[in-house]
């Protein structure tokens, strides 16, 4: 089967290709013979019903960043023309990000969008995973000053991040005596439009956050990400340090627990979060780690994605 994939994605030339989720993908689908085209979605556009890019064909290697690929000549390409499209730019979830969701959902499942538009769009990482609260740490959703006062009351320590950001950005680790959640809300409030979430502090988080990869609703491997000395967040570009990690029964359990809803939204790939015995966030835009995985001698995730998209358009 040879299939005509079309990835987009922030542009090749910014990503570090070690680490990159991306091109593990793109790797696995040029070895496999699939002819791959790249683009970045501010060239998307809709004209006649009809959703174009430009793109242009890619060969990409697994060297250091700047050897790692090279692009053919771009022209605008209709996109139903394209057997996959993986949508992958890196979040933030907002208004640009939605839209992008609405052009590629008229093109879904003729053209297999991976994962699913309107699910993503109805699925972001911070609002699903609020539908399973007896899985997660305390949590509360809003802008409402008082609420949040009365939360960090209860709980002490807290996390404050923003809804829709990603990697790490803008989280926040309030102890008890800090004097500074004010101050900290006057600031979401100028820079975000919408409700803020505010967590209770988990400290098992020192022990890691691990990334857990579930291919098909299926967990295949995880990852425990270590913060560094001085830092609340475990997020690898920001110095958490990975390593490869079994899961445990807890673990298991929320992965299961999650699993008839990932299924029902046809998720292919997706990464969710767990500190300790509590589930944190559900990863649907653009999910990473599994070079990280494969290189510490877990699975190949890459391969398992694409049995699974091979699958969906043999049928």
């Amino acid at each position: 089967m040879t299939l005509k994939v079309a990835v987009q994605m922030d542009h090749v030339a910014t990503i570090n290709p070690t680490g990159d989720s991306t091109f593990a993908m793109m790797l696995e689908a040029q070895a496999r013979g699939h002819k791959l085209l790249h683009y970045t979605p501010d060239t998307l556009a809709l004209r006649d019903n009809v959703v174009t890019a430009l793109a242009a064909p890619i060969e990409v290697f697994d060297r250091p960043k700047g050897e790692h690929f090279q692009l053919g000549e771009e022209t605008r390409v209709d996109l139903s023309t394209q057997d996959v499209i993986h949508m992958r730019q890196d979040p933030p979830f907002d208004m640009n990000y939605i839209t992008i969701t609405h052009l590629l959902e008229r093109l879904h499942p003729k053209t297999l969008v991976v994962n699913p538009p309107a699910a993503v769009r109805n699925a972001p990482e911070k609002i699903l995973v609020t539908d399973f609260p007896e899985l997660m740490p305390p949590t509360l959703v809003t802008r409402d000053r008082a609420m949040i006062h009365q939360f960090r009351r209860e709980h002490t320590n807290i996390i404050v991040k923003p809804l829709y950001g990603n990697g790490g950005a803008g989280v926040f680790f309030l102890q008890e005596g800090d004097h500074n959640l004010a101050s900290l809300l006057e600031l979401f409030e100028a820079n975000y439009r919408e409700p803020f979430m505010i967590q209770k502090y988990l400290p098992d988080v020192r022990k890691g956050d691990k990334r857990i990869i579930i291919i098909d609703g299926e967990p295949v491997a995880g990852l425990n990400r270590i913060p560094a000395d001085g830092e609340a967040r475990s997020n690898m570009h920001v110095g958490g340090r990975p390593e490869l990690s079994e899961l445990t029964a807890r673990e298991r359990e929320i992965c299961a627990a999650i699993a008839p809803a990932l299924k029902e939204r046809d998720m292919i790939f997706v990464g969710i979060d767990v500190i300790g015995d509590y589930l944190t966030e559900i990863n649907v835009t653009s999910p990473t780690g599994i070079r990280e995985i494969k290189r510490f001698g877990g699975p190949d995730i890459a391969v398992m994605i694409w049995d699974a998209i091979e699958k969906r358009r043999a049928s």
